[in-house]
């Protein structure tokens, strides 16, 4: 069985005041292009269609523009989850009217986990669709009282499936989550990319997704694979920050065999403009050629610039951010790096204030207390956010 891998497309981004939905609609026809290309028996989308619970207008019809001609066109069967970003029941609407399309999406976590089985030359392949939910609604889902964080509601999920699970078959997991190797703690790959939790409840194990032949992932926006090279993110089909200027976006083609071994090739996405990061003095800059890329300028000019932004804009009529080298705020860690303040997580921004004003360290009672508050701000922002829609 042919599957394509892609995640995160984050539709109605916005970017330093810039609409990404015209880049999203050029990479997006390239996926229909490579979907004629290739046949793939079905298209995976791993969470975060949407970038906000309401999303504008255009990013509703560039969704439904591009499902249509997947589904109803090319008659290849969707399967996609709500993402941290979606509002689930928003994305989870007239669910059983699509599914006699071919376009399965799950929106709110469901204590009847059941399988969409899609038939290859070789017999029944079973996904399961597993959206984004909290810890607090796994366990009001399940009436399980000893869930209280990510891992544990994950395990959760993955011990009930495996219950009713025909280990004869072959099986796929389609989720969205903050994977480690372990459920150890790690950066972001992305700083458009809000923590889910903090204080390392956001983490989940992938020695969890072991009874899967393929786990396909969103959430993080660059393309990796976690502890072995079954258990994927395709990342984000674009640049959304700065922090991903290295990233190369695309998604994932996966073909599952007899067998239920997995081979993985990773296609690459060409973007309409390309997001760089570009550094040197004023002079220099003006020097390059004209490009229409997006780009975030860092000025190494030791003297204030005056129009720094209009001067640029004469060569990068499309530059998102300029910013003098000389002033950007950093701070120092304890073996000695140097970490710019936008590079920086809540808690190290918490940390490296307290330093700046009070000249020491918090103490380990404060830190969890900002912990434990920014926690509470973060879910109740997003459950917020669902309530809205619901209205």
């Amino acid at each position: 069985m042919k599957i394509f891998h892609t995640a995160d497309w984050h539709l109605g981004k916005l970017v330093q005041g810039v609409y990404m939905t015209e880049d999203q609609e050029y990479v997006l026809n390239q996926f229909l292009e490579a979907i004629d290309e290739e046949q793939p028996d079905v298209v995976i989308i791993a969470g975060d269609l949407y970038d906000r619970a309401v999303p504008p207008v255009e990013a509703v019809n560039l969704l439904d523009s591009i499902l249509a001609k997947i589904v109803l066109k090319r008659k290849i069967p969707v399967l996609s989850i709500a993402g941290n970003h979606d509002s689930p029941t928003r994305v989870g609407f007239g669910q059983k009217l699509l599914m006699e399309s071919g376009l399965y999406i799950v929106g709110e976590q469901s204590e009847n986990i059941e399988p969409v089985i899609i038939n290859d030359e070789y017999g029944e392949v079973h996904f399961h669709l597993i959206p984004f939910s909290e810890p607090s609604t796994v366990k009001h889902v399940f009436g399980d009282d000893s869930i209280s964080n990510y891992n544990d509601a994950m395990k959760k999920i993955v011990d009930v499936i495996e219950q009713k699970m025909d280990k004869s078959k072959r099986h796929v997991f389609i989720g969205h989550a903050f994977v480690t190797p372990h459920g150890e703690m790690e950066e972001n790959t992305s700083e458009s990319e809000r923590p889910l939790s903090i204080g390392g409840s956001e983490y989940v194990s992938a020695e969890i997704f072991k009874p899967f032949n393929y786990t396909a992932l969103g959430h993080l926006h660059k393309a990796h694979y976690v502890l072995n090279e079954t258990i994927r993110y395709s990342g984000s089909p674009l640049k959304y920050s700065s922090s991903e200027a290295n990233h190369e976006k695309g998604f994932l083609i996966v073909n599952l065999d007899a067998e239920g071994q997995v081979s993985v090739e990773k296609r690459p996405f060409k973007p309409r403009r390309d997001l760089r990061i570009i550094e040197g003095s004023m002079q220099e800059i003006l020097r390059h050629d004209i490009s229409e890329d997006y780009v975030f300028v860092r000025l190494t000019d030791l003297t204030p610039v005056v129009g720094a932004m209009e001067q640029i804009r004469t060569v990068y009529p499309n530059a998102m951010h300029v910013e003098r080298k000389a002033l950007q705020h950093q701070s120092i860690t304890a073996e000695g790096e140097v970490i710019h303040r936008e590079q920086m997580d809540d808690l190290s921004l918490f940390k490296a204030f307290y330093q700046e004003i009070l000249d020491d360290s918090p103490t380990e009672l404060q830190i969890k207390l900002f912990e434990e508050v920014l926690d509470e701000m973060l879910t109740e922002e997003r459950e917020t956010k669902v309530a809205v829609v619901n209205q």
